[in-house]
């Protein structure tokens, strides 16, 4: 599955029609964003991952979905589920995110 680009505007649409979310929260001056991105994109890919919308969200142009998870540095992660929050963290870690995703299951 394609990762979703989403903002302050389609995000809850995003929610509603997914059960399992993942959000990479970035801004475009983050480095760590940009390094993560083609991990992002490849977990989105994995076989294990499917039914889970991964989502990228900039950050600094969507605040209303930056506060729906509480962002405190980015890279931020965030995983819902039946459009609650159940987990989120800043990491640069591939392995921590895979494994907040599959607490969806």
């Amino acid at each position: 599955m394609a990762v979703i680009q989403a903002t302050d505007a389609d995000f809850q649409s995003v929610l509603q029609n997914n059960e399992r979310v993942v959000v990479k929260y970035f801004a475009d001056w983050c480095g760590n964003c940009r390094l993560f991105s083609p991990k992002f994109k490849r977990m989105s890919e994995n076989e294990e991952f499917a039914g889970v919308a991964f989502v990228d969200v900039n950050a600094e142009t969507s605040p209303e979905t930056r506060k729906l998870a509480g962002v405190t540095n980015l890279p931020f992660f965030a995983v819902f589920k039946n459009g609650e929050l159940v987990e989120g963290t800043a990491t640069s870690k591939e392995e921590y995110v895979q494994d907040m995703v599959r607490k969806l299951s």
